[in-house]
């Protein structure tokens, strides 16, 4: 097959399949041709002393690769390793804003000695262009400054030089304050290296900063003329520090610290900085967080974060960050695997991460991040032959297999996977939490999580029902989530997930008629203006052995085989309250022969055949996996992302917005939280006697927020 000539500069980094040829995941490359098939043949950059000389060419195909500009792939060559490399792909804003620095911008680099703001200085070439093939690499000299703003050293020293990937963090020209100049640094050589300045970097401390500066003025005004929002949990601040430079953080806790007055605010930092805590603060802890990272401040010294309202192109109109074009992780041929406990933080935490929501989709969101981002419970669902699949179900497997692979999917695609619903209408009253969605394919109107699973298991992957039920030993029906129901009067005040779901089946006559894979258990409450429980705690396992229909059962007194079975005996405060009551012949006898109990009304059990009295019985037990929490109309998710109990990750596709509601768009976060399984690995004990407002903030929202609980059998673990 004869290859065409491609005749303009082209340049690409293969983002996916396995090695071929001299191509690797991370390696850059040049387009030298392209064939018919969709191959591209190409020369190869790779690492070592002559980095910028290429190799012979190789061939690899389109869709394994993503195009760069000249531009990024000199910048992305300095980065020696390849999953660095890939990393800052995967974050789009970040890398877009490095490829745009010029002279005198404020950034953020990692440093051996921690994490240290500095002014980019130079941009330097660096290596020696021997023949026309040669590509330089791009790197940065950095200067730091001290507290008072000025270089950190009064002698002219070489300035340090850092890749794309060393810089975490670009400030807006306009978060650094007016007025000041900075001397220009000078550069020197590389002792390993040839490198070379180069002077066409903007300079913006003259005409070019000031015409920017200007532009400045008009919104700081604003600002004071008009009330900020007010201050909550979760918001997103900056705050100037002492030595005038602007750190961003999350707001983790409010109040009055002891010995202080007024209001206050603990923020946990994007990055370490010296002279910080981990959420301690004057002995007394307020919330957790990695050390180095937790900044307590008078909440009047905090302003919204500024990066996410206004852009920095110095044009004077309030204009949306545009993101860069997203490397696509399709493949067709071969479906990610979940991702491995050992990836997901490396892969997954951070802003710009997991599913970015668009218009309202929390809910289609967090359920889709939920069920698919890590376990494999559900993964033999979506890998039927592609001749009997549906185009929405093609749909479907892409948002999984981009969300495993590159650990970001950008609202163009679920956006198409929405259309392919037939959900067209995305509003939300904010009165009644009444979503409606008008589902033209499926004739149906999605309203929450647990629609939309039905929706997705029944119409798009023609799954069987996750669940098969008899109620009052009827005829089995199958169902997709099992909705508590119950009298609030039946609990305590702060339930397991275990005692609510073996009251409401016990007190409807509700048995599994077989051990499922899946259980998705929804808590008893309706959307914003009922919740029966104001705490609930997630059982880590989940024992189902009880409400197993003509499953053999154990004595709850003496672990012999049962034969009777005791509504009444369930809230007994003598003997467990909420859990499940069943008796061999002898101590149903005994235990109903106490004046309290005399009044009960024990059902005998359907036996099983063939099954001696003295044999043990083998437990069912569920693991949880992922909760869906709600509030204000807002879903969010937690996700266990691994064996370790400390593996969570609280996942928001919606945690901050750049731009307007009109031409914006939504950042999606994604944290770890360890400290919600330090909190569920407490006894059941401990945790009945917590006091929620004592808990770390994540931990509280899920406490409070829960919604639906997420169990997979172990025979699939994380």
């Amino acid at each position: 097959m004869e290859p065409k000539t491609v005749m303009k500069e082209k340049y690409f980094i293969v983002t996916r399949g396995k090695s071929r040829k001299g191509f690797c995941r991370g390696c850059i490359g040049r387009v030298e041709a392209e064939t018919q098939c969709g191959e591209l043949t190409g020369l190869l950059y790779s690492g070592g002393s002559n980095v910028g000389s290429p190799k012979s060419g190789g061939t690899v195909r389109r869709e394994d690769t993503y195009p760069l500009t000249r531009h990024q792939a000199q910048l992305l060559l300095f980065v020696s390793s390849f999953s660095k490399r890939l990393e800052l792909l995967c974050n789009p804003q970040l890398f877009s804003a490095i490829c745009e620095l010029t002279q005198d911008d404020l950034v953020v680099v990692k440093h051996k000695k921690g994490h240290l703001p500095g002014l980019v200085k130079n941009l330097m070439q660096i290596g020696r262009k021997e023949n026309k093939d040669d590509l330089q690499m791009l790197g940065f000299e950095v200067e730091f400054v001290d507290s008072d703003h000025n270089q950190s050293s009064k002698k002219p020293t070489p300035l340090p030089l850092f890749n794309a990937a060393d810089i975490i963090q670009v400030v807006p020209s306009y978060s650094v304050p007016l007025g000041l100049h900075w001397r220009d640094g000078q550069c020197k050589g590389l002792n390993t290296k040839a490198v070379t300045r180069i002077n066409s970097m903007p300079n913006t401390s003259s005409r070019a900063r000031l015409g920017r500066e200007s532009h400045t003025e008009p919104r700081v005004i604003q600002n004071q003329s008009t009330s900020p929002a007010p201050l909550e949990v979760g918001s997103m601040v900056e705050v100037m520090s002492n030595s005038k430079i602007t750190v961003y953080g999350v707001v983790q806790w409010l109040g009055v610290p002891a010995g202080k007055t007024g209001d206050w605010a603990g923020i946990e930092l994007e990055y370490e900085v010296n002279g910080c805590s981990d959420g301690k603060y004057g002995g007394q802890r307020y919330f957790t967080c990695k050390a180095s990272r937790a900044l307590f401040v008078p909440v009047t010294k905090c302003s919204p974060d500024a990066r996410f309202l206004y852009s920095s192109t110095g044009s004077g109109t309030s204009k949306p960050t545009e993101i860069p074009p997203v490397p696509l992780f399709e493949d067709p041929e071969e479906d990610a695997p979940p991702i491995p406990e050992s990836e997901a933080l490396s892969l997954l935490e951070g802003r710009m991460k997991g599913i970015q929501g668009h218009i309202n989709s929390c809910y289609l969101d967090a359920t889709l991040f939920s069920l698919f981002s890590t376990s494999v419970t559900l993964d033999h669902i979506c890998k039927k032959p592609a001749d009997t699949e549906q185009p929405i179900t093609c749909t479907l497997r892409k948002i999984v297999n981009r969300l495993r692979r590159q650990g970001f999917v950008p609202t163009e695609s679920v956006m198409n996977f929405r259309k392919q619903l037939g959900c067209d209408t995305f509003q939300t009253e904010e009165k009644g939490m009444h979503h409606y969605r008008t589902c033209i394919d499926f004739k149906c109107v999605l309203i929450d999580p647990e629609e939309l699973i039905t929706v997705l298991f029944q119409k798009v992957l023609s799954t069987e029902p996750l669940l098969k039920l008899r109620s009052k030993r009827e005829t089995c029906q199958g169902a997709y989530t099992l909705q508590i129901f119950l009298e609030k009067e039946q609990m305590g005040q702060m339930p397991t997930v275990q005692q609510l779901l073996d009251t409401s089946c016990l007190s409807g006559d509700i048995k599994f008629d077989e051990a499922p894979y899946c259980l998705i258990v929804q808590m008893p409450r309706f959307g914003n203006k009922y919740k029966m429980f104001s705490h609930i705690i997630p059982s880590t396992e989940l024992d189902i052995t009880d409400i197993l229909y003509n499953s053999p059962r154990e004595c709850f007194v003496c672990g012999h085989l049962a034969e009777y079975e005791c509504l009444q005996c369930l809230p007994d405060r003598k003997l467990q309250p909420g859990r499940i009551k069943q008796f061999c012949t002898t101590c149903n006898t005994q235990v109903h022969s106490h004046p309290t109990r005399q009044g009960h009304s024990p059902k005998p059990l359907q036996v099983p055949a063939n099954v001696s009295p003295d044999t043990p019985v083998p437990r069912h037990m569920m693991q949880l996996f992922a909760v869906l929490c709600i509030k204000t109309s807002h879903y969010v998710s937690f996700v266990k992302y691994g064996p370790d109990p400390r593996s969570w990750l609280f996942f928001d596709s919606m945690a901050d917005r750049c731009g307007d509601d009109q031409s914006g768009y939504n950042i999606p976060e994604i944290r770890a939280c360890p400290e919600l399984g330090d909190f569920l690995s407490q006894p059941e004990e401990e945790l009945a006697r917590a006091n929620p407002s004592q808990t770390p903030e994540l931990t509280r929202r899920l406490l409070c927020d829960s919604y639906m609980f997420l169990y997979q059998s172990p025979a699939t673990p994380l």
